[in-house]
């Protein structure tokens, strides 16, 4: 029988085990290579801790916001450059760039769409009749832009999807949404070294004027009017506009994940 431990023996040091390697993402964000991207279009929370603000609200001035990735809640339209990139800084991350940005949609093959090569309708929510026309009539197109931020517009059944709601229509990276659903920003400003960044379908003169900001991926009502699928690319407006179209999502470093809120 083993001899029993007495007071004058040494102390034994108790074995623990190693403690796990730290996630390389946030919590909410996929590994797209390189880099940290959410699964899912943002979503919008007080910082001051005071709830979710309504994803079909313009923001108001003055007030902090933070982006989250969450399955199953409308995504924040309404939004401008500025205020997205604004919003992923507060969550520890920062708006995607363009390059980054078509790479996690286009999975590790490269397709076109996220789930393949060749379009299959209905995978993901884009090929809608356009909303504004629809609820105010055909001559929204001279209205403005308070018609196109009308609050309305996406609570309006059938057309903005829920994170997530459309199963099929994601990469084998992990994320969802990244064709059709909203517009997303990128950081990339409009310039001429953006087409040696990501294909301009239509070509060079097809850019907006230098300065604009660009979203990529179209959204419910997308058809082809600037490419197909994860190449669709618009360069028209300046970072602070916003529409009922436009969200975003954040992407970050791996090595920032552990500054991330959880």
């Amino acid at each position: 029988m083993p001899r029993a431990l007495t007071s004058l023996d040494p102390p034994v040091a108790h074995l623990t085990s190693p403690a796990p390697p730290a996630a390389p993402c946030a919590e909410g964000m996929v590994l797209a290579g390189a880099f940290c991207i959410d699964r899912y279009e943002a979503q919008l929370v007080h910082s001051d801790g005071s709830g979710v603000h309504p994803a079909n609200q313009p923001l108001a001035s003055g007030v902090r916001y933070r982006a989250e990735s969450r399955a199953g809640v409308l995504p924040q339209g309404y939004i401008s450059r500025d205020e997205a990139s604004a919003a992923c800084q507060a969550a520890g991350k920062r708006l995607c760039k363009a390059r980054e940005w078509q790479a996690a949609c286009k999975g590790s093959a490269g397709y076109k769409y996220p789930y393949g090569r060749d379009e299959v309708k209905g995978r993901c929510n884009n090929g809608k009749l356009h909303l504004p026309s629809q609820f105010f009539g055909p001559l929204v197109t001279r209205y403005g832009e308070q018609h196109l931020n009308d609050p309305r517009l996406n609570l309006q059944p059938g057309f903005l999807a829920k994170t997530g709601e459309y199963a099929e229509c994601t990469s084998d990276q992990g994320t969802f949404d990244m064709v059709g659903n909203l517009h997303e920003w990128v950081a990339d400003d409009v310039n001429g070294a953006l087409p040696k960044k990501i294909p301009i379908p239509y070509g060079v003169e097809h850019m907006g004027a230098r300065g604009n900001g660009a979203f990529m991926g179209g959204y419910f009502s997308s058809h082809r009017e600037h490419g197909r699928g994860c190449e669709y690319v618009t360069t028209h407006h300046a970072p602070g506009y916003h529409d009922y179209s436009i969200g975003f999502r954040c992407c970050s470093d791996p090595a920032d994940a552990a500054k991330q809120p959880r």
